[in-house]
């Protein structure tokens, strides 16, 4: 017997789910038992480990704003919900990434840099991209009607965006007092990272990356089941609606 997309997708969604937390769980192994800890003071020792938290969560922040940008484009183009709670989902998971950022950087700032907080470019960036994106959901519930909240909300998300870029070279643009990471190109030299710590970091790269994916897809899929409820609650009230149109009607 052929299995219903919603049964499909409702498996691939458990799928996923287990992945990446299985794939979380795995990468915290290689982060407290495997990686080996930073010899230089201060900001080394066990405290250097929060950096297997720290930069993951900005990536998928990047990638989690970067999904609004082009989900919001396709919005004001095509008007599809689909679009719309692609990017309102997206928005969610990204300040919330960014909030671990900005809570995870000053836990190691302290007592490397004797501060919790620099005004510097990266940091100071990146706060204005926190900022922008809980505007973007503030400005969401400001009213119930989904199509002029998601066109306002779309304008914003793709202007947000820009501040991406700005947080990312901020390191290379200006003089910085925040360290550069492992890059694709270079990860070892550029980081100081051996070989068990590039795989700890790396696992937690990609397990990172599967949470996402995992949290964007279940917050549509509440998003589709909220509008639902929605559609019924009107249907329902509906004067010219009674019990032989098959929706209950509230007495």
């Amino acid at each position: 017997m052929a299995t219903s997309p919603t049964t499909r997708r409702s498996r691939n969604l458990k799928l996923l789910g287990s992945a990446a937390w299985g794939l979380l769980a795995l990468s915290l192994i290689f982060i407290f038992f495997v990686a080996r800890e930073a010899d230089d003071y201060p900001g080394g020792g066990p405290l250097q480990r929060i950096f297997y938290f720290h930069v993951p969560s900005a990536w998928v922040a990047y990638l989690a704003f970067a999904v609004v940008f082009i989900s919001s484009i396709a919005y004001l183009r095509t008007s599809e919900r689909r679009w719309d709670l692609l990017a309102h989902g997206a928005a969610e998971i990204g300040v919330l990434f960014t909030s671990l950022v900005l809570i995870t950087g000053p836990i190691w700032a302290r007592p490397a840099w004797g501060t919790w907080w620099q005004w510097d470019a990266r940091l100071t960036s990146t706060l204005i991209l926190w900022l922008t994106y809980l505007g973007y959901l503030f400005l969401r519930s400001l009213t119930r009607d989904p199509a002029r909240s998601g066109r306002l909300a779309a304008v914003v998300g793709i202007i947000g965006f820009l501040d991406v870029p700005i947080v990312h070279f901020s390191v290379r643009w200006w003089r910085t007092l925040h360290p550069s990471g492992p890059t694709p190109a270079d990860p070892t030299r550029s980081s100081g990272l051996g070989g068990p710590e590039l795989l700890a970091f790396f696992t937690a790269l990609v397990a990172f990356t599967l949470l996402f994916a995992w949290l964007l897809a279940t917050r549509v899929r509440i998003g589709r089941l909220e509008d639902e409820v929605d559609r019924l609650e009107i249907e329902a009230e509906r004067p010219d609606r009674g019990p032989a149109s098959g929706i209950p009607v509230s007495t």
